[in-house]
């Protein structure tokens, strides 16, 4: 009977991958589309802030985010780190006239933190990276 459920859900699987593309390509769309509206609201105002930049950037990396899924079927960990980094940079631009100070180191921590972590896995990919090459070497080697 454990074999039957395995083989269903092996059977099952490509319902989630399929899910997963469909969802990630929703994403893409509705982020192209929020671009747009953004940059049609910044043409109507005729006035184009720093906050603006970055949230036109922040676009781009979910954009860039869904693309490096297609191209390697994974996403990489640090790309929603520095779209994260980005929003609170964003925020801190946004409000740091109105801000309490304590909130504003606060949130300095935070992207602090996020940036360390970005860091962190950056060397844990080169790590996995230099693993795999070595693999691959020691394969061509015996063979």
């Amino acid at each position: 009977m454990d074999f039957k459920f395995s083989k269903i859900i092996k059977g099952l699987h490509w319902t989630t991958v399929s899910s997963e593309k469909v969802l990630l390509a929703i994403i893409g769309i509705a982020t192209c589309i929020a671009a747009a509206q953004y940059l049609i609201g910044m043409y109507l105002v005729r006035e184009i802030l720093l906050a603006d930049l970055f949230m036109l950037f922040i676009y781009v990396e979910i954009i860039g985010m869904v693309g490096a899924f297609y191209s390697t079927n994974r996403i990489p960990v640090t790309l929603p780190i520095i779209i994260a980094i980005t929003a609170l940079c964003r925020l801190i631009i946004m409000q740091s006239k109105d801000m309490d100070a304590l909130m504003l180191v606060g949130e300095s921590g935070a992207i602090l933190i996020l940036a360390v972590s970005a860091y962190i896995m950056s060397l844990k990919d080169r790590v996995s990276l230099r693993k795999k090459k070595e693999f691959h070497d020691e394969k061509n080697i015996s063979d």
